[in-house]
């Protein structure tokens, strides 16, 4: 059996992987993991996002944590950097969230942030999964009680709201919520600033989160953005950590054009710390150019806004985030905040009187070609030989004009190929070709 935290807490399927006997022992475990670092009582924040089975994961894991003698303030709905906010706000010695973020509606998960609002490290991830197998509440701890959260949506709205460079009055924007987690707060924020909100996907039923919605479909919002004749177009995923845009033609805006433009603006005023920005090996050539243009150091992690975190923490680093989304503002937020992204990318085309298609023009865009490939055994990536020598053999021929990745997701049963080149035949090609060998060598 592998390690059962993944690169983004427990995921899996509801019943099947994830189940209300794992949550429970969850609650139970990592309570008496963090009270061994904890000074007086332990108290958890827990919100979740709108798929079916999160109120019987929520209840269990609850159920948990106050077998375990901790004290629970629950939040109800909420993205997750709300729930890594409300830790921090409510000093609260943890925050909970059951969610699978982009995944199905039939996955979900549990991740687990510090007292700081910060992701849990892997060593204390390592601690709760030892604890797993123990009966025996530390400490004759005696159990815990629910606790009200008071005014916690309103805090967090406050929170975004204040981050803004200018307000949004008359700008019309097409909110796409994925049926999920922002699907009351995201156009609540807008609004406060200003803007004419069209919010769209914004009825969950605890079956249609991120169904032909979403970050993952950011066409879904772009075309939206045209019917509507909208300025810009915003697409959360299921647990809002992430946002893309579109601008009022229909082209999508991804995170590498929001993190060039956000580093450039932050380095002409003087907030980009050090001048550096940290990314992932999924940035595109264009954006590695871009920051070079403008005298701003670029530095890449693996793919995974907490491994961006971590190197953002390391370097004392401001800025930071993923071609998928994810940017990570550190003097505003401890993860990826897709309201937050939503509420400095608008207001910073507000301030400097430009349309966001004119924000994304910082960086100039290489083709890219991203193939999810399914296989049966990702975790023999690395020894699959004829795999490894054709990714050496396309590194080679793409020297100085592209890029090839060939990974294993981390929360899915996927590898992902992602190919990168002048023009998209070429990146097509090479994709195609790669996963043709992942399928003989992992299926």
């Amino acid at each position: 059996m592998g390690r059962l935290f993944g690169t983004d807490g427990v995921r899996g399927t509801f019943g099947e992987d994830l189940t209300t006997d794992l949550a429970f022992v969850l609650g139970r475990a990592s309570v008496t993991v963090l009270r061994r670092y904890e000074h007086g009582q332990l108290s958890l924040v827990v919100g979740r996002d709108t798929r079916g089975s999160g109120e019987a994961l929520e209840s269990a894991l609850v159920a948990g944590a106050l077998d375990g003698g901790a004290d629970v303030m629950l939040a109800g709905v909420e993205p997750t950097p709300a729930i890594a906010y409300l830790t921090t706000h409510a000093k609260a010695g943890a925050g909970v969230v059951i969610s699978a973020s982009h995944n199905p509606p039939e996955d979900n998960g549990i991740k687990f942030f510090g007292p700081f609002g910060y992701k849990l490290s892997d060593d204390l991830e390592d601690e709760i999964e030892a604890e797993l197998g123990s009966d025996v509440r530390e400490g004759g701890a005696s159990a815990g009680r629910i606790l009200p959260l008071p005014d916690g949506e309103r805090t967090y709205v406050e929170h975004l709201t204040q981050a803004a460079f200018a307000r949004l009055d008359g700008m019309k924007v097409v909110i796409d919520c994925a049926n999920g987690a922002a699907s009351h707060v995201a156009p609540e924020v807008l609004r406060a600033l200003g803007a004419e909100v069209y919010p769209i996907f914004d009825q969950p039923d605890g079956t249609n989160i991120n169904v032909g919605c979403g970050a993952l479909h950011p066409e879904v919002v772009a075309n939206a953005v045209k019917a509507a004749g909208a300025d810009v177009g915003i697409a959360h995923d299921g647990d809002a950590d992430r946002a893309l845009f579109a601008d009022a033609d229909g082209t999508v805006i991804d995170g590498d054009q929001v993190l060039a433009a956000s580093a450039v603006a932050m380095k002409h005023d003087g907030t980009l710390v050090g001048n550096t920005v940290v990314t992932t090996v999924m940035a595109n050539l264009g954006f590695r150019r871009a920051m070079e243009d403008a005298g701003i150091e670029m530095v890449a992690t693996k793919v995974g806004d907490r491994y961006v975190l971590e190197e953002m923490l390391s370097r004392g680093a401001v800025l930071g985030g993923e071609q998928s989304g994810h940017i990570i503002f550190a003097e505003q937020a401890t993860t990826g905040d897709g309201l937050l992204t939503a509420v400095r990318f608008l207001t910073l085309a507000r301030s400097e009187g430009a349309t966001v298609a004119e924000l994304a023009r910082t960086m100039q865009k290489f083709p890219q070609v991203l193939v999810n490939v399914p296989v049966a055994r990702k975790e023999e990536l690395d020894s699959a030989t004829e795999l490894q020598d054709a990714v050496r053999t396309a590194e080679v021929e793409l020297a100085g004009s592209g890029m090839v990745l060939v990974r294993a997701s981390g929360t899915e049963q996927l590898v992902r190929v992602m190919v990168e080149a002048e023009t998209e035949a070429a990146a097509r090609h090479h994709a195609d070709v790669l996963a043709e060998h992942v399928r003989a060598a992992l299926t």
